[in-house]
């Protein structure tokens, strides 16, 4: 998924199986440390890995930070039949009712429709637009920023 072009069309660049590894391992650890993460996403019924989603503390500086960030990613034969919108809804529920959090961001760059798509149908709000610090220079940096409270 990490090397598949078109999943990866909004990142910087695609993630090597050494990158994707890393992921994992700091993944695991932010759980460890917070009882969150981003968390696999299982077809349910034939329990089939197709991507992931969840809630991560962001690892960079920026007007609105620190914060808690939802996020995901599908496989692209994933795309469209509404399971980031589920997963990310219910990551919300999670966010509120379990961890009490008071509000949670989500932000992707201004070219990725179907990802502002998705925060937009999980009740999220525009606020505002940001220059991603980790990629500056960039054509993907400037990013539009979406949030929700409780």
């Amino acid at each position: 998924m990490n090397q598949d072009p078109d999943v990866m069309r909004f990142f910087p660049d695609l993630l090597t199986s050494g990158q994707t590894a890393s992921s994992f391992v700091r993944m695991k650890k932010h759980y460890s440390e917070h009882g969150y993460t981003f968390f696999a996403v299982d077809l349910l019924e034939t329990s089939a890995f197709i991507g992931f989603t969840g809630l991560y503390n962001t690892r960079f500086t920026a007007h609105f930070t620190p914060c808690v960030e939802i996020g995901w990613r599908l496989m692209k034969e994933y795309w469209g039949f509404g399971y980031a919108t589920e997963a990310a809804a219910t990551c919300l529920d999670y966010a509120f009712d379990v961890l009490m959090l008071k509000e949670v961001y989500a932000y992707t760059p201004m070219s990725n429709l179907p990802s502002e798509r998705v925060m937009q149908k999980i009740g999220m709000t525009r606020v505002g637009t940001f220059k991603h610090p980790m990629i500056p220079d960039n054509p993907l940096e400037e990013h539009l920023l979406y949030r929700i409270g409780r």
